[in-house]
């Protein structure tokens, strides 16, 4: 979804861009199609802008069986939902900005407190699903520039 945000337009463009594998990028697509979020015209691929600003208007559910409350309460056995779950906590890193791994600790404890999983295994499943990148102590979001 980055990806195209960002200005990616084909499916390879989006390979490029993430460095995932072409058969990822592909399901991924093929997922973003079949909701709508994503259109095909001219061979070009073309996000529906107008539902996400939909969606952004309206209430979420108060909570899932893994995220309450802004608190991750477990992490899923599946690896497909795990992956949405980290993707969540994810987001609490701003892309293009190096973080020390204390703050990375700090962030990740808040979204740990009270819930039966660690901030350490959720660190690890983040660097090791390739959502966060890291070196000489300091972490990023994976895929974007880095500042």
């Amino acid at each position: 979804m980055a990806a195209l945000v960002l200005g990616a337009r084909t499916a390879p463009d989006v390979v490029l861009a993430t460095g995932l594998d072409a058969r990822e990028v592909d399901s991924a697509l093929r997922r973003l199609r079949s909701s709508g979020l994503v259109a095909v015209e001219g061979g070009t691929l073309v996000l529906r802008e107008e539902l996400f600003d939909q969606a952004a208007r309206t209430p979420r559910p108060p909570s899932d069986p893994f995220v309450n409350g802004g608190r991750l309460t477990r992490l899923p056995a599946q690896r497909a939902k795990r992956r949405a779950v980290l993707e969540q906590v994810c987001a609490s890193f701003e892309p293009g900005t190096r973080y020390p791994e204390r703050e990375v600790v700090s962030v990740l404890r808040g979204w740990c407190d009270g819930g039966e999983v660690d901030h350490v295994t959720v660190r690890r499943y983040l660097v090791d699903e390739g959502l966060l990148d890291r070196a000489d102590g300091e972490y990023w979001r994976s895929g974007g520039p880095v500042v």
